[in-house]
């Protein structure tokens, strides 16, 4: 039998390349003490780290959806105050404005906007168009409407 190698010698899984390195990091049990890993459970730790994966990945983008979610609003926001500014900027208006003042605007009957520095409690009840809106021009040159 020494000299003579039978059919199933042949197939023993030691033969061909071995695993050089450290036992941890071998792809095939090096000790007959080993737990057997068999296809199936690499297929099935697999199949558990993909949907561990696929939870947290879902979770990140609704997180990250949500954010774009709020800059698209808050951009809608920023967009709204600058065409109300540029719109009152453009409202007609018989002197200087200054940050840090409040004007009161008024529409005529033909539809013209105009700032007044006259509120309506002052103009006395006799307020010849009608009153808008009282606004606080900041010092970034934007209106903030006051209630």
């Amino acid at each position: 039998m020494l000299g003579r190698m039978s059919e199933t010698d042949s197939l023993k899984p030691h033969e061909g390349p071995k695993h050089e390195g450290p036992d941890r990091s071998s792809p095939y049990p090096v000790s007959r003490l080993a737990p057997v890993i068999s296809l199936v459970d690499v297929a099935r730790e697999i199949q558990a780290a993909d949907a561990v994966l696929s939870v947290k990945m879902t979770a990140e983008l609704a997180i990250i959806a949500d954010q774009i979610r709020a800059l698209q609003e808050r951009a809608r926001r920023a967009l709204a105050e600058a065409e109300e500014s540029a719109r009152l900027h453009r409202a007609t208006c018989g002197f200087k404005k200054r940050p840090g003042h409040v004007y009161h605007l008024y529409r005529r009957s033909s539809g013209a906007l105009y700032f007044s520095m006259l509120s309506p409690a002052e103009w006395g009840g006799r307020c010849p168009d009608a009153f808008e809106a009282s606004y606080r021009l900041e010092i970034d040159m934007t209106f903030k409407k006051l209630e």
